[in-house]
């Protein structure tokens, strides 16, 4: 298993590569990445920076432990971004095996869509006019 907060960029092939293995019938994969633009917010993204709490790294490990655990489920790696990021480069990469794909697909959307509910990430995105915005912060 891999969960790792990383200030370098992020490789996808790594990830497939470090959860694959002659029983996984199915990685599923997700790449998410730093867009030019945010539909709340008015003018054009040219980069993000992510700052993270310093138990990032133990809750980003507690959620991929909880998806390792489930039935079916092979093995998983997952990496969350900081620092700074340009449009089109990943903040966050996930892999997760099983022996058949409606499985891996299933755990990988939820494996996601648990770090962006509960990893304690913020980002600030910075507009092409100089101007930036904080998102994730109350």
């Amino acid at each position: 298993m891999i969960a790792r907060i990383s200030d370098e960029p992020l490789d996808l092939l790594f990830h497939v590569e470090h959860v694959s293995s002659p029983v996984a019938g199915a990685v599923a994969t997700f790449a998410g990445l730093v867009r030019d633009h945010d539909p709340s917010v008015e003018g054009r993204v040219v980069a993000l920076e992510y700052s993270a709490h310093p138990d990032a790294d133990r809750v980003l490990r507690s959620i991929a432990e909880a998806v390792v655990a489930e039935n079916e489920i092979l093995g998983v790696a997952v990496s969350h971004r900081i620092g700074h990021l340009e449009v089109g480069q990943a903040a966050i990469v996930a892999a997760v095996a099983s022996a058949h794909r409606a499985a891996a697909f299933d755990a990988c959307r939820r494996l996601v869509e648990t770090v962006k509910a509960e990893l304690p990430v913020w980002k600030r995105e910075i507009l092409e006019d100089g101007s930036h915005v904080w998102v994730g912060m109350q």
